[in-house]
């Protein structure tokens, strides 16, 4: 038994359903449209968070383990150029590789907290911490960047990698949601060009970005929020 316990809206649930499409595996997919109890969610996992992933006896969570594990237990791969990597960090390239994925996982922790704390009310301009947070997206995608060989490569060169992959996903969270946050790709090329090849990729296209925010129960088919009392 496989199963993904996933809240709609996640960058970090949406690039693990990218990488088990992309590996061609079958799992139940236990989805979440509001936030569970406190009670419900620490059943799952001990930190609270999303997203949980069950193989057999073995259950995993946070999205760089649960990644880790894919690439090194699974290696079918679907057929499609770039193929994905075989793993998650290259023998002969292992620090460098670390150090890049967590400073993308560091992208999408500001980016989330960026977003739970204007559910709350609180925004950017109000809080030095969040807007220290927005100004570390735009130092990180800087950073990015310089670290990409051209615009016709991932972080991986001839491999999809989960570089790519959750870069693109904690990217287009921020630009779907209404966060008070201007990326400017237009400056970083090689970083925009990477994840207008990913959006052309069917594994992304099968996992599209949600948002989600108090109050939304689903969505339109278009991805629009359908918010409870709407008719």
């Amino acid at each position: 038994m496989r199963a993904l316990l996933f809240t709609s809206g996640s960058p970090f649930a949406r690039a693990v359903r990218i990488i088990l499409d992309e590996i061609g595996l079958d799992y139940e997919r236990r989805e979440e449209v509001t936030t569970p109890s406190v009670e419900q969610r620490a059943a799952a996992a001990p930190t609270l968070q999303v997203p949980t992933f069950w193989d057999g006896e073995l259950t995993l969570w946070e999205s760089g383990t649960i990644a880790e594990y894919l690439l090194s237990t699974y290696p079918q791969r679907a057929v499609v150029e770039p193929p994905l990597a075989p793993q998650a960090f290259r023998a002969d390239a292992a620090w460098r590789d670390k150090l890049t994925f967590s400073t993308i996982q560091a992208f999408g922790t500001a980016a989330t907290t960026i977003s739970q704390m204007k559910w709350t009310g609180v925004t950017i301009d109000e809080n030095a911490h969040l807007e220290r947070s927005a100004q570390k997206l735009i130092h990180i995608l800087d950073w990015l960047e310089d670290h990409l060989v051209d615009r016709n490569s991932g972080f991986q060169q001839g491999w999809l990698s989960i570089h790519d992959i959750f870069l693109a996903a904690h990217v287009r969270f921020v630009q779907a949601r209404p966060l008070g946050v201007a990326l400017e790709l237009k400056r970083f090329r090689k970083v925009a060009a990477l994840l207008d090849r990913l959006d052309e990729r069917e594994s992304f296209k099968a996992n599209p970005i949600w948002w989600w925010e108090p109050g939304v129960i689903g969505y339109e088919p278009d991805g629009t929020p359908i918010y409870g009392g709407e008719t």
